[in-house]
């Protein structure tokens, strides 16, 4: 078990040196000049230049990225903001903890809805129950974030009056940007744990279990359940992962200060180091996401956990 952990977190530097290359590669080609963007239009082509000099925009795509790995890598250093001359992983810090407390709970939202009406449309497969759940996860998928969000606003907080319509401060405020970002999880998780329990309630040690007397409660939730979960904890890591990565449209109609509004102002300000902590961040995120549900497999699953030794 150990020895795989070392072996993932090793894959994981090529895989961030590849993302890292990638968002360099985009800004650079990216039109707008950041030190215009920066000093202003009244700024002088003198203290423009003198801003490109020193923060090494003039010297060759590859020494502009070759310097920012070895940063990286050797001091832990991703650049400072062109805007608050903070570091950047000051300004990262700052604002994950809100995109972190989002994603949990609309992650939270969408397993304890999602789960429990995909394994109710599983049992009873075709009735109308399992029809409505079905039309409504089809809904769920199809409804853009930001369009749901504001229908929210529109009907809880400017019509009803009954929650905030921004800030992340109290319990309240926290209901309808989770309930906005956790619409096409529930779906994903819903339709999952449906065609997962499916395959799993034809078995026959499912079959075994019921001729035995067994009662339907335990055979659902103990024998049947149990065994359907590696797919559903799948698509819930990966959903965890999509979270923390997609709530930047959220934050930003909710007015959340988190990564994602971090990241739509610093390309809005051309704050390219922003930018690009901000998406290796969230790329370290995910990648550390999938290995903690790998890891997870092995306590449902005995026999996996059997492979990792």
């Amino acid at each position: 078990m150990i020895r795989y952990i070392i072996r993932r977190v090793l894959f994981l530097f090529p895989v961030l040196v590849g993302v890292a290359f990638c968002v360099f590669t985009l800004l650079y080609i990216t039109p707008g000049d950041p030190a215009r963007m920066i000093l202003g239009d009244m700024a002088t082509e003198e203290a423009m230049n003198r801003f490109r000099q020193t923060e090494g925009l003039n010297d060759p795509f590859l020494v502009q990225f070759g310097n920012y790995v070895l940063k990286a890598v050797t001091k832990g250093d991703i650049g400072r903001s062109y805007v608050t001359k903070r570091p950047v992983m000051h300004e990262i810090m700052q604002a994950f903890p809100s995109t972190l407390k989002l994603a949990a709970f609309a992650m939270a939202i969408a397993v304890i809805v999602g789960i429990p009406c995909g394994i109710l449309s599983a049992i009873k497969q075709y009735s109308f129950f399992d029809v409505i759940t079905m039309i409504f996860a089809m809904i769920g998928l199809s409804m853009p974030v930001f369009w749901l969000g504001l229908l929210l606003i529109i009907l809880f907080s400017v019509q009803l009056k009954w929650l905030p319509s921004s800030g992340f401060d109290t319990f309240k405020s926290m209901i309808l940007p989770s309930v906005a970002l956790s619409a096409q999880a529930i779906s994903m998780v819903t339709r999952m744990t449906r065609s997962s329990m499916l395959e799993v309630i034809r078995a026959d040690y499912i079959r075994t279990a019921r001729s035995k007397g067994q009662k339907e409660s335990v055979v659902i939730w103990v024998h049947a359940l149990h065994n359907a979960l590696i797919p559903v904890v799948t698509i819930c890591g990966l959903q965890f992962g999509a979270l923390l990565a997609g709530a930047i449209l959220t934050e930003s109609i909710f007015a959340i200060p988190g990564v994602g509004r971090l990241m739509v102002e610093s390309i809005k300000a051309r704050d390219y180091p922003v930018v690009q902590g901000a998406v290796l961040f969230v790329a370290v995120a995910f990648s550390i996401v999938n290995l903690l549900v790998d890891l997870a497999y092995a306590f449902i699953n005995p026999r996996i956990k059997a492979q990792y030794k």
